[in-house]
């Protein structure tokens, strides 16, 4: 993959929406007989936006760039997108008013060392600091015991896309929830893709995992987008087993583009005694490290 072309990101993610949505669904009558196209036509969503079939059309082939607030506003409505597909369609009309304008500022790709001082200072729980395109370039103490299976990998920036999609047997492993962790990160990849298409790294990681991952290009063909939003995670770690972990996922406004994400659990659980046990063989870990760099 040479680039993101919004104009196409644009044209297939319209007609993706419009094709999950039955007549039924967006209230219009429901006529006998076979439909030619899956989903509702393309004069039945220019209907529903408020707007002519022209000028639907020509959203739909690609051109958003005239299209007011208020349009994107009544066409969300009208293919009925959610919170994350409504974001999206304003990124892409976003960059295709300005094609050739000022582009967003690249996030950092190195960390400042106050935020490393923030990931130390959170003792009981794994934190790291990753951009858009899950590059992890960041982690503290329990975060880098938690995702060693992923970390074994000596490519770095470690990666976490690359880790799922390109290691799938040793990922199926560790998240329990594998199928999920697929759906969502091509959604959260194809997001990023929607602000930042001109992303050089994005562009070479989305064509390798194209390349390389049968799984990938079946989801990231879907379309779908999703936020970075706080959630839940079941992992299996190869040494003290099942984890349950609460997900924060939080921006940081001093650094756009980076993410602080950190687990946490309730006290007095199976998983808090698991995080425990974790940081006592990570410290044993590291332990072991340094007498053996003293005895070389």
């Amino acid at each position: 993959m040479t680039k993101i072309d919004p104009r196409t990101e644009i044209k297939e993610f319209l007609s993706s929406r419009r094709a999950r949505i039955t007549p039924e669904r967006a209230g219009l009558p429901a006529y006998s007989g076979n439909r030619r196209v899956k989903g509702l036509r393309r004069e039945e969503v220019a209907l529903l936006a408020g707007v002519s079939v022209d000028y639907y059309v020509r959203m739909e082939r690609g051109s958003l760039a005239g299209a007011s607030d208020g349009v994107l506003d009544a066409l969300a409505s009208a293919l009925q997108l959610d919170e994350a597909e409504r974001d999206h369609l304003f990124h892409l009309a976003r960059q295709s008013r300005a094609p050739s304008g000022p582009r967003r500022r690249r996030p950092a790709v190195t960390v400042r060392p106050a935020l490393q001082q923030v990931l130390d200072a959170i003792a009981d729980a794994p934190a790291w600091i990753c951009n858009g395109r899950y590059d992890v370039l960041a982690m503290n103490h329990l975060a880098r015991a938690l995702y060693s299976p992923m970390l074994a990998d000596t490519r770095r920036p470690a990666n976490t896309a690359r880790f799922v999609y390109l290691d799938p047997e040793a990922a199926k492993t560790f998240f329990v929830d594998y199928d999920r962790i697929v759906c969502d990160l091509a959604a959260k990849l194809r997001m990023e893709a929607g602000r930042t298409p001109h992303d050089k790294e994005l562009i070479t990681l989305v064509g390798e995992l194209s390349t390389r991952s049968e799984l990938f290009r079946q989801r990231w063909a879907s379309q779908d987008v999703r936020l970075h939003r706080s959630g839940h995670k079941r992992i299996h770690h190869p040494v003290v087993g099942r984890l349950d972990l609460d997900v924060e996922s939080m921006e940081l406004p001093a650094d756009p583009g980076l993410l602080l994400i950190v687990y946490t659990t309730p006290a007095g659980t199976a998983t808090a005694d698991g995080l425990a046990l974790l940081a006592s063989w990570a410290a044993s870990q590291e332990q072991l490290a340094t007498e053996i760099q003293a005895l070389s």
